[in-house]
């Protein structure tokens, strides 16, 4: 029932681009583990063997934190429609911020969006896909706009305190590496 792959396959790719929604996994060397739903727009396939998405600030920031510490990923796709399907990305990741070198290059790739906290880049080891039988059919998924109005409503400086206030450490106090210079990451 599940298939492995090297690389990120073209119908995988394919599979990807369809879905309205991702998990994104990350554990420290110690600590809790950490799954996060994902959504609007905000993932791209680079290569077979790279990925990026957009970051929004929200209210916590354990993914960054977790990949400045041991840098492993797990990022999940779920068909919800007729097509039961999973796919699983593993691999190594780390957060890209606006003074990093290629956030001009990523940040175009995506809709414009209020928020935009960082761009985690994945470098992908090895893709799974699955059978997704137990995976419930939902109809009408549609992207929820709560998280952007709630960004459009605020300014650039309401952003930075915010960022400075929740997201540079994770719940286990672990560094995010959100305002580090790019020496210090």
């Amino acid at each position: 029932m599940s298939s492995w792959y090297k690389e990120i396959t073209p119908e995988l790719k394919e599979f990807i681009a369809a879905q309205k929604v991702f998990f994104v996994a990350t554990a420290p060397t110690e600590g809790r583990i950490n799954l996060s739903p994902k959504g609007m727009d905000t993932f791209r396939v680079l290569s077979a063997k790279r990925a990026i998405y957009l970051d929004i600030t929200g209210s916590g920031n354990e993914t960054a934190a977790h990949l400045l510490d041991n840098g492993r990923i797990t990022v999940m796709f779920c068909s919800f429609d007729k097509t039961a399907r999973i796919a699983r990305l593993y691999g190594h990741g780390r957060a890209i911020h606006p003074h990093d070198s290629n956030w001009l290059e990523y940040l175009p790739m995506f809709p414009p969006e209020r928020g935009v906290r960082q761009i985690m880049e994945i470098e992908v080891e090895s893709a799974m896909t699955s059978c997704g039988y137990g995976v419930p059919w939902m109809e009408n998924l549609r992207e929820r706009d709560t998280l952007r109005k709630y960004w459009e409503k605020r300014d650039e400086r309401s952003l930075t305190n915010y960022q400075h206030g929740e997201n540079q450490r994770s719940i286990d106090g672990l560094p995010t590496g959100l305002f580090a210079k790019p020496a210090e990451k």
